[in-house]
Order: structure tokens, then C-alpha cells, then sequence
């Protein structure tokens, strides 16, 4: 079975850093799209941050500049950096992976349990 696992998050400053981390636990053949969401209360999910596997990264205008996604493919691992953070980043993130699992071969799209990051003024 594969899942992922996210850490990383928490309370923090206006103007402070977060990382997030997301490792995909389980047999994977290869990693896909990899792409943080979030979701603010009452709020729509919003796509935050995705990386092809080309390593093509793309952003929300909102964080433009002040976060940054990475990838570690051999550790099935995917990284938020988060810089300057602002209240309005408050939200709980998700983590995205798409993949192709092993044993049997088939493409999965899964997603994150979800992960706090609290930003106060």
C-alpha cells in the first residue's frame, strides 16, 4: 500500500519559515506530478505548488517568490519551502503525488492526510 506521510508544519510569525516535507511511502516506480494544495476555512482547495517530472515547478500568484517546491526523487520525497509568510498562508496544506506504483504496475493519484501551518500577526 502507499501512502504519504507529511510533517513539517506548525505555528508560526508573520514573516517566518516553514518547510514541508511529504515522503511517498511504498513501492513506486516513478514519481509524476508532485504538487502541494491547501485550504483555508471556509475556503476552496487551491493549488499552492506543483512540480512535473521534468522538474517543471509552477505557482500561485500568492506565493510567488516567497515559497518554492522541490523535489528528491530518489528519497520519493517533496519539499515546500516557505519564506515570509504571511496570516493569509494559514490554511491546512496538502501534499499531491502522482505515480506510477509497483507490483501491479498502475498509475495513482494520491493525496496527503493534511498538515497545519498556522501564521499569526
Amino acid at each position: 500500500q502507499v501512502q504519504l506521510v507529511e510533517s513539517g508544519g506548525g505555528l508560526v510569525q508573520a514573516g517566518g519559515s516553514l518547510r514541508l516535507s511529504c515522503i511517498v511511502r511504498g513501492r513506486i516506480y516513478s514519481l509524476k506530478r508532485m504538487a502541494w494544495h491547501r485550504q483555508a476555512p471556509w475556503n476552496q482547495r487551491e493549488l499552492v505548488a506543483s512540480s512535473t517530472s521534468e522538474g517543471i515547478t509552477d505557482y500561485s500568484d500568492s506565493v510567488k517568490g516567497r515559497f518554492t517546491i522541490s523535489r528528491d526523487n530518489a528519497n520519493s520525497t517533496v519539499y515546500l519551502q516557505m519564506n515570509t509568510l504571511k496570516p493569509d498562508d494559514t490554511a491546512v496544506y496538502y501534499c499531491f503525488v502522482a505515480a506510477i506504483v509497483a507490483d501491479p504496475y498502475k498509475y495513482v493519484e494520491l493525496w496527503g492526510q493534511g498538515i497545519l501551518v498556522a501564521v499569526t500577526s
